[in-house]
């Protein structure tokens, strides 16, 4: 919403600073905040179709020597000519790049989601407008190239063909979507990030079904969650037969462009350093320190959160005027703190990315997303004043949306290379709306089976925000229980209500995050011992 909401203040020339728009309490209290103001301005693409040579001055956006450029241009099929345009990678594209590159086999940012489709025909269909929707975006017709060069960059070609790969699978060897997933597992399964587009589909024929089982991959570095949701309306659009109805494409260079010369890289030192310079110790749960992962032996778990917990949970932050967010933040460092034995914690949260990503952002496509460091105390505060702080932390970090990863973990006073957090929450938006009688239409024949995402992280929260209730999905490295993290969160929640509700003066580290079953298992072991 805070997005689409600053979307519609740009139509109108008027801008917020992320502070003021999460500090206001209500509307009208926004409104007298805000001003006119500009956005960066973005550096034009200079590079005409056509050009006989590049040179580095045609390339705002990256700084690369003539040389550099040469290698580039080598590295792209079809050369100078299939060329757009040259720019760096934004920062969670680098941290991703990297983790790419250091795992010893698959790649836990390859994403994958099957379908089945009732014939060939419409397989077809899906597939042609696809290809459109790469046609209208940069972003999905780029590659990134590393060898040789002082630091990545990502390259635009003209052109670039999805990969449809029909293949043979033996029914009598099992379900063909299992076969499918099997053999893509990203546990074991590359994609060359080097070619555009980063997305292919895979499918075969499925005579027991009468169906075509298909999966599309595509890789994280393109793609974040509300990219595939622009994806799939404008597959929509074309299949259809409305693309003209589509608003212009937003180049994702704008969004480079807004996170490079936006906040400055002193402003986020200072940030970073004032919020984690005295933590010399990291927040290890469980003892889990692996933020290398590959997604391998990882054990996911659903749970739903009672209707009437979620209702009493925004009920307390529209009282308190806080986000939702801000609370599910608040209870999941108190579960951090609980299996870590400490009171002052820091864990990775996911940020949307597009608040300051320039006009347009609320729809444009591409990586956006990014994972940056959190501190919660989580000790003898208050419980309502620990909401406070930890709304007021996050709108702070909101401002410094773009900062890489990297440079928020050097500020800390953890000594690499041990990390400075293995936990990760992402609090995401799902409400599912309406489905209405067009689109049940456009996608007749086409089904979409199950989707898939791993993160590099041993120990992950994800929170769907589904507009009235929340769901939970909990992925955690083998051994660790997925499903008790999952009761420690629910314990904690509700913990977390109940002394809003009646006492909020109580402190953070009275609230239990053990469920009552394993509370009695452990008194009964005490019990046992004592005797």
């Amino acid at each position: 919403m805070a997005v689409s909401l600053i979307g519609r203040m740009r139509q109108i020339g008027l801008s917020a600073d992320v502070h003021v728009l999460f500090s206001q309490p209500t509307l009208a209290a926004l409104a007298a905040a805000v001003g006119g103001g500009r956005e960066i301005v973005v550096p034009a693409n200079i590079i005409p179709e056509g050009c006989e040579r590049i040179t580095p001055d045609m390339l705002p956006l990256v700084s690369l020597s003539q040389d550099d450029i040469d290698r580039v241009i080598a590295g792209v099929p079809g050369g100078l000519a299939n060329v757009q345009d040259i720019y760096a990678l934004a920062p969670l594209q680098e941290g991703i790049l990297y983790h790419h590159l250091s795992a010893e086999q698959g790649d836990p940012y390859v994403l994958q989601t099957q379908f089945a489709f009732d014939d060939r025909e419409r397989l077809e269909s899906f597939a042609q407008a696809l290809q459109m929707v790469i046609d209208r975006h940069d972003i999905l017709r780029t590659g990134v190239l590393w060898e040789g060069l002082d630091a990545p960059v990502q390259v635009v070609w003209r052109q670039a063909r999805l990969h449809l790969e029909p293949l043979e699978l033996d029914p009598s060897a099992g379900d063909i979507a299992a076969q499918l997933h099997s053999r893509f597992d990203p546990r074991h399964y590359r994609l060359d990030v080097t070619q555009a587009p980063l997305m292919r589909v895979v499918y075969a024929e499925d005579p027991l079904n009468q169906r075509i089982s298909a999966m599309m991959l595509f890789h994280h570095m393109a793609l974040d969650h509300t990219t595939v949701e622009v994806v799939r309306d404008e597959i929509q659009a074309h299949l259809l037969g409305q693309a003209a109805q589509l608003g212009s494409p937003v180049p994702y260079r704008n969004y480079v462009a807004q996170a490079r010369l936006g906040v400055s890289q002193a402003e986020h030192e200072a940030f970073f350093r004032e919020m984690l310079g005295d933590i010399e110790e990291p927040t290890l749960p469980f003892g889990l320190q692996d933020v290398q992962g590959d997604g391998h032996a990882v054990e996911e778990v659903h749970q739903v959160v009672d209707v009437d917990l979620s209702r009493r949970l925004r009920l307390q932050a529209r009282q308190l005027g806080v986000s939702a967010a801000s609370l599910y933040h608040l209870a999941w460092a108190r579960v951090l703190g609980g299996v870590s034995g400490k009171d002052d914690v820091v864990f990775g949260t996911v940020l949307l990315g597009r608040l300051q990503g320039g006009a347009g952002a609320e729809r444009a496509l591409g990586m956006f997303i990014n994972t940056l460091p959190l501190r919660v105390a989580v000790g003898e505060q208050g419980v309502r004043a620990g909401v406070k702080a930890t709304h007021a932390r996050l709108t702070a970090l909101l401002g410094h949306e773009h900062a890489s990863l990297a440079l928020a973990q050097r500020c800390s006073g953890v000594v690499a290379p041990t990390p400075l957090f293995s936990a990760l929450l992402n609090y995401r938006h799902s409400a599912v709306g309406h489905v209405s009688e067009q689109t049940v239409q456009a996608w007749h024949g086409i089904h979409a089976i199950s989707s898939e995402e791993r993160t590099n992280y041993p120990l992950t929260l994800n929170v769907d925000d589904l507009g009235d209730g929340f769901g939970l999905n909990v992925q955690a490295a083998a051994g660790i229980g997925a499903q008790r993290v999952c009761g420690y969160m629910q314990t904690a929640l509700e913990q977390l209500v109940d002394a809003l509700e009646r006492a909020p003066g109580s402190t953070l580290d009275s609230l239990s995050i053990l469920p009552d079953d394993e509370r009695e298992q452990l008194l009964m072991g005490f019990n046992d011992t004592a005797l």
